[in-house]
């Protein structure tokens, strides 16, 4: 691999974990005005008419019939469930703490990777999961009882449900194109979410212009064009690894954008539990790199 590939896979990942990370932001703006049912389906919408857009220029085509049921699968796991939990968690708990809690993806995708595609787990990696699980208690027990915010079990779900479409888009991805992939999944996980439409409508109508532009602002960049810089940063690194060793400064970046944009500092028990669960993630990473193979969202 030259070094203008090398180059231009990191700008890829670096744009993508930022917008990315400005998406645990801007869906704490929306929640000011919109209910999280509304800004699923009204952030998809943005997404899937972005992707109609390049859909027609790019001419992809569309799925083979049984495809059909895989991809109602995947948009329903990585985008309208992922995306209702997200939501609905994101209302509770603090762009930093919600971020920390979703980067936990890669290890549910490896213990699902375990039980369904028998991959070993070295023991250094059940031990950085321990830690993981250590830090959430952190989380959770800080004020030295047992109240775990509801908002980190809907983002632990959010978490469960993206692994859930890693595993599934291995599948799609070596009969499809990335954007092929990406932008099916998109439309089914919008059409599983259009239920969602009549209570949106009059919100949407009535919305300020500063709730409007976050939704219009997700939809397009955390939903859209991101998706399409991860897989571009994947199609040109030399190793995976390359590009998901940046999805651990996610939480840093949703903090540094939580503090700047909305003015909210994170506690102590964010700032010692998200560090005690980032020192697992990066001896996951460490130790097994390439389970951890797929993108973290948001």
């Amino acid at each position: 691999m030259n070094l203008s590939n090398q180059n231009r896979s990191r700008l890829y990942a670096v744009g993508t974990i930022l917008l990315w990370s400005s998406a645990f932001v801007f869906t704490k703006i929306a929640l000011e005005y919109f209910s999280p049912s509304s800004i699923g389906v009204l952030r998809y919408l943005c997404a899937s008419l972005f992707f109609l857009f390049l859909a027609f220029i790019k001419r992809i085509g569309l799925p083979e019939l049984r495809d059909i049921p895989l991809f109602l699968a995947s948009g329903a796991a990585g985008f309208s469930i992922y995306m209702t939990f997200f939501n609905i968690g994101a209302d509770t708990i603090s762009p930093a703490t919600a971020s920390i809690i979703i980067s936990t993806a890669p290890i549910f995708t490896a213990v699902f990777s375990l039980i369904v595609f028998k991959e070993k787990i070295r023991l250094l990696g059940w031990i950085a999961i321990a830690i993981e699980f250590c830090g959430i208690l952190v989380l959770t027990l800080w004020d030295g009882v047992f109240t775990i915010n509801i908002g980190i079990l809907w983002m632990l779900g959010s978490a469960i449900c993206i692994s859930i479409y890693n595993l599934l888009q291995r599948h799609t991805i070596k009969k499809y194109t990335a954007l092929q992939a990406t932008a099916y999944s998109v439309f089914a996980g919008t059409i599983l979410l259009l239920f969602n439409l009549p209570h949106a409508t009059p919100q949407l109508i009535s919305a300020p212009g500063r709730h409007l532009f976050a939704i219009v602002f997700m939809g397009v960049f955390p939903s859209a064009i991101a998706y399409l810089w991860w897989s571009k940063a994947l199609v040109t690194a030399e190793k995976t690894s390359d590009v998901t060793n940046f999805m651990f400064v996610t939480p840093f970046l949703a903090t540094f954008l939580g503090f700047i944009l909305i003015k909210e500092v994170p506690s102590t028990a964010t700032i010692v539990g998200g560090l005690i669960i980032l020192a697992g993630l990066f001896l996951f990473q460490r130790v097994k790199p390439d389970v951890v193979n797929m993108a973290t969202t948001s």
